[in-house]
């Protein structure tokens, strides 16, 4: 199993090589000065060649790659014009409001995900399956932005049983329960794509197993069929559906920065689409960076867990 892991974290140093290279580029390539959007209307020629120099925009492309890349392993991701405060600090701060709704979105999604799969597979082609099947390709199919538009105008501005924004109350609140009546609203939101996803693969996987032999032998055996199901062919299948959970991680993580948007919540996404519009290059690249290696590093942990569930894969 060390042996495993370890193979896992050494395959993983490329990829993350790679993401720095493409993080840097696509910034490198956004049309304009960047000096010029910082600096506004006191763009002059002296103070655009002072924010050039200091940000190490007159040096060549390569060796500009090479400085940020090296001060990013020594942990200094820069200091962020617009903020004037170092870009770690404030990308760790937004990222900690970021974890807490993907991570109660990726729990949510996958408990209804694996739920739904589950009983659309047990009782295929039923009212149960077909209700499910339609639900499923009515979420995966509606835009996250616009559900979430539509859940503010029903519960926040028609019925006002749920704060349409923010992370807490304005005024007072400020605990757990103040979070968790914020969170509702946005978690749901990002929720439902994932949430079809997992469950279309669980029916699947579900249904594979079914088949195979090892279930109709515990069949046989005269066991309940609940723990038919969940003893022996849930667990079989969720061999298959760990990765895809490992990739709506990602996809959480990414479809948080137009859902922090939509519901003002202070996390990294609604801090990068700021930061974009202000061209602050090294808050984006650092958040761009911190937010691609979590989701390579949540498909190391999916990978881990699937070798864990069947060693085979290990082999």
């Amino acid at each position: 199993m060390q042996t495993y892991i370890l193979k896992r974290l050494i395959a993983v140093v490329p990829v993350l090589i790679g993401l720095s290279v493409i993080v840097f580029l696509v910034m490198a390539m956004i049309p304009g000065d960047t000096a010029t959007a910082i600096l506004g209307p006191y763009a002059t020629p002296e103070n655009v060649e002072r924010i050039n120099r200091d940000l190490g925009l007159d040096k060549p492309l390569l060796q500009q790659y090479l400085i940020w890349i090296g001060n990013v392993l020594q942990g200094d991701f820069g200091r962020s014009y617009a903020l004037n405060r170092p870009v770690l600090d404030e990308v760790l701060e937004r990222f900690q409001a970021t974890l807490i709704l993907a991570g109660v979105s990726l729990v949510l999604a996958s408990f209804v995900g694996l739920l739904a799969g589950i009983v659309s597979a047990v009782r295929q082609f039923s009212w149960a399956d077909r209700v499910v099947t339609l639900v499923v390709l009515a979420g995966i199919s509606t835009p996250s932005f616009w559900l979430g538009l539509l859940l503010i105008y029903l519960f926040a501005v028609h019925w006002r049983i749920l704060p349409a924004s923010g992370m807490y109350a304005v005024y007072g609140g400020g605990d757990l329960k103040d979070l968790l009546i914020h969170l509702i609203l946005p978690a749901a939101t990002l929720a439902v794509v994932a949430a079809g996803v997992i469950a279309r693969l669980t029916r699947g996987a579900m249904l594979e197993v079914l088949r195979q032999d090892f279930v109709r032998t515990a069949r046989a055996k005269g066991l309940p069929e609940r723990r038919v199901i969940y003893n022996h062919a849930f667990r079989a299948a969720l061999v298959s559906v760990i990765p895809v959970i490992g990739i709506q991680a990602g996809f959480v993580l990414g479809g948080a920065v137009y859902i922090e948007t939509v519901f003002q919540w202070p996390g990294i996404g609604a801090m990068l689409v700021k930061a974009i519009s202000t061209r602050d290059i090294l808050l984006v690249q650092g958040g761009v960076l911190i937010v691609a290696a979590s989701y390579v590093l949540f498909n190391l942990m999916a990978d881990v867990v699937q070798s864990m569930l069947d060693p085979r894969i290990r082999m």
